[in-house]
């Protein structure tokens, strides 16, 4: 079977790159000093401070290898060098009128390392983002949800993030 692609925006990739450098610079040397402290102090079996710090750093350990493969499987896609910016594709932020609800909301496609709901970023393997790939302001997609069919109309499409600051 083959792999999926893992499709990460510039800013998606250095939000990997700098929770890897942290680790590895930052808090995977200060546990490591932590549990060699701790392993001289005597009895390991009953000693908490290296008892849990070996098993922090094991934490650690297994996300950096986990960030490493996401790293390392990463195809980076800037939605700045997009073409067809009148079609909605990777990166691209799309206002949709919710016909089921009457309600709008404004979505994100972006890679599966960085699905955050509460932005509205939505991975583009989602449902919703694969019904919307290649339309255009003014089509109309269905999705099924677990709550049931919803219907939606892309009412805008871009790629420059929105102005966060505008009220």
């Amino acid at each position: 079977m083959a792999e999926k692609k893992n499709y990460i925006t510039p800013a998606g990739y250095a939000t990997l790159k700098q929770e890897f450098d942290q680790l590895y610079r930052s808090e995977r040397p200060k546990v490591v000093s932590d549990v060699s402290w701790a392993a001289g102090n005597g009895d390991r079996s009953e000693n908490a401070d290296y008892i849990y710090g070996k098993r922090r750093l094991r934490q650690i350990d297994s996300r950096l290898r986990h960030l490493m493969k996401r790293m390392d499987t990463a195809v980076v896609v800037d939605p700045k060098d997009q073409i067809g910016l009148e079609k909605v594709f990777f990166g691209a932020w799309v206002t949709l009128y919710s016909i089921t609800h009457d309600q709008t909301h404004t979505y994100r496609i972006v890679g599966v390392d960085e699905l955050d709901p509460t932005l509205g970023y939505i991975s583009w393997i989602s449902p919703l983002a694969r019904a919307l790939m290649g339309k255009q302001i003014a089509a109309s997609v269905k999705v099924e949800t677990p709550g049931g069919e919803e219907e939606y109309e892309v009412l805008e499409i871009s790629y420059v993030e929105p102005d966060s600051t505008a009220t």
